[in-house]
């Protein structure tokens, strides 16, 4: 059985929260900005988790 996409919480050498998003198959799929704070960083994943099924494709050339 697959393993389920999941978000990573780290801190950067600046001391700043980031998340990466990583796939079913441990491939890195979306990161962060860099977040003051734990909570906005969790705030950020939150946000990403109920606008991604909202977002639409826009090509740039």
């Amino acid at each position: 059985m697959p393993a389920e996409p999941v978000f990573e919480v780290t801190v950067d050498k600046a001391g700043k929260y980031r998340f990466r998003l990583k796939a079913s198959n441990g491939q890195i799929i979306a990161t962060s900005e860099a977040y003051e704070s734990k909570d906005s960083c969790m705030n950020g994943i939150e946000s990403v988790k109920k606008n991604a099924p909202k977002a639409s494709v826009k090509e740039i050339q």
